[in-house]
C-alpha cells in the first residue's frame, strides 16, 4: 500500500490541528498549516475543503480565522482519512471489499492469501490509529526504518 499525496497531506494537517487543539490555540490559517507541514498551499486548500465536507474540520473566516477539528481526535482514524482520499486500503482489487474486481486467477492464486492478510492487518491497524493516538506516539527514528532485519529487502 502506498498513500497518495492527498492522504499524506491531509494526515499532516489533521495531526497539526490535533496538536493545536491540545494547546488550546486559535484556529490555524491554511497558509500556516501549509508552511508547517511543507505542503503546497493551493493543494492544501482543496484538501481542507474535502475535510470540511466530510465534517472533520470547521473553518473560521476572517483575519484571525483558520481551521479547527470538528470532531474529537479520539473519533477520527487514519483509516477513515485514507479511505476518503484513496478509496481503499487493499493492495489489489481482488482483495478489496469496496473496490472488488474479479480476477481470473482467484480460484488458484496462492499469494492472494498473503495480500488479504496484509489488507486485514493494515485496515485493523489504521482503524485503531486515532488522531489522538498518533499525536501521543513518538516520531519514528531513522534507525527504525533501517532496522537490521530488513536489509536486503529491495523495495521496502
Amino acid at each position: 500500500m502506498k498513500l497518495s499525496r492527498k492522504s499524506d497531506y491531509a494526515l499532516r494537517a489533521l495531526v497539526t490541528l490535533t496538536m493545536r487543539q491540545r494547546e488550546g490555540g486559535p484556529p490555524t490559517p491554511v497558509r500556516e498549516l501549509a508552511k508547517i507541514n511543507d505542503i503546497p498551499r493551493r493543494f492544501l486548500e482543496m484538501i481542507m475543503l474535502e475535510l470540511k465536507a466530510a465534517g472533520w474540520v470547521t473553518s473560521v473566516a476572517g483575519r484571525i480565522g483558520g481551521f479547527h477539528l470538528a470532531v474529537p481526535p479520539e473519533q477520527l482514524t487514519m483509516g477513515q482519512v485514507v479511505r476518503l482520499f484513496d478509496g481503499t486500503l487493499a493492495p489489489l482489487p481482488c482483495v478489496s471489499m469496496t473496490h472488488y474486481e474479479v480476477c481470473s486467477q482467484e480460484s488458484h492464486c496462492r499469494f492472494r492469501r498473503v495480500l488479504l492478510d496484509i489488507r486485514n492487518y493494515t485496515a485493523r491497524r489504521m482503524d485503531q490509529a486515532t488522531l489522538r493516538a498518533v499525536v501521543d506516539s513518538l516520531p519514528v527514528a531513522r534507525e527504525e526504518v533501517f532496522a537490521a532485519g530488513f536489509h536486503g529487502g529491495d523495495g521496502i
